[in-house]
């Protein structure tokens, strides 16, 4: 069996924990204390994300799309192989690092996504973007944290909560989706994105295809304005 080797370390953004970058052969891990958020062996279901997505949206021409969180680009590249020359894609990621790792040790996992003229990389946090720019993209894909119960950085449940979910439905285009991966499925989240005015779709998805964990997506299609 080959040895897991440690490449790098980076603190998360509130400084009380540590992810870690680690290397078996061909297959990369990134760790967060015991926890593994991701492994390059296991892309299923974030590219499910990005897929789910662009179906959604393939008759909005020039379509915008923000992806919160660059991980291991996964969703990244399956929405590069999903949209058209005409499209263009913001990724914000939060800690520095990630970029530097997809950048550096893992760049043949990402392919060359990062230089594909339809993408940006934003070093920022995705909440930001989104509560700076109205009426400005036809899709969020958020893979953040683990999703709406984080563990990376409390400052992402600002994402999920009532407050968040409406910056982010003033952000999209009419017609436009919200799309959100998680670890496990929310209840209490899948009322908050109908009590927001989204038309909601929940869907079960597995890590790797037909096998590994099992996720959810939620995809939520911006709908009139809710009732008061």
């Amino acid at each position: 069996m080959i040895p897991w080797v440690q490449l790098d370390s980076a603190k998360t953004p509130d400084g009380q924990q540590e992810l870690r970058l680690k290397r078996r052969g061909a297959e990369f891990s990134i760790m967060l204390g015991t926890n593994e958020l991701m492994n390059s062996r296991l892309s299923g279901s974030e590219e499910e994300l990005a897929k789910l997505s662009c179906h959604r949206i393939s008759s909005h021409r020039q379509p915008r799309i923000l992806i919160g969180g660059l991980g291991m680009g996964f969703t990244l590249r399956a929405a590069l192989a999903e949209l058209g020359a005409d499209a263009s894609i913001v990724v914000a990621e939060l800690v520095p690092a990630v970029v530097a790792w997809a950048r550096g040790p893992m760049a043949e996992v990402f392919a060359g996504s990062l230089d594909d003229p339809r993408v940006s990389i934003r070093e920022a946090d995705v909440g930001q973007l989104i509560r700076s720019e109205a009426s400005s993209y036809d899709a969020i894909l958020l893979d953040v944290d683990n999703g709406p119960e984080g563990i990376v950085h409390k400052g992402n449940d600002a994402l999920y909560s009532a407050a968040g979910l409406s910056a982010a439905r003033a952000t999209l285009k009419p017609g436009g989706v919200l799309a959100v991966w998680s670890q496990g499925p929310d209840a209490s989240f899948t009322r908050r994105l109908d009590q927001t005015g989204f038309a909601v779709e929940e869907v079960k998805t597995r890590a790797n295809g037909k096998r590994g964990a099992r996720h959810v997506i939620w995809i939520a299609t911006k709908g009139p304005q809710p009732s008061r």
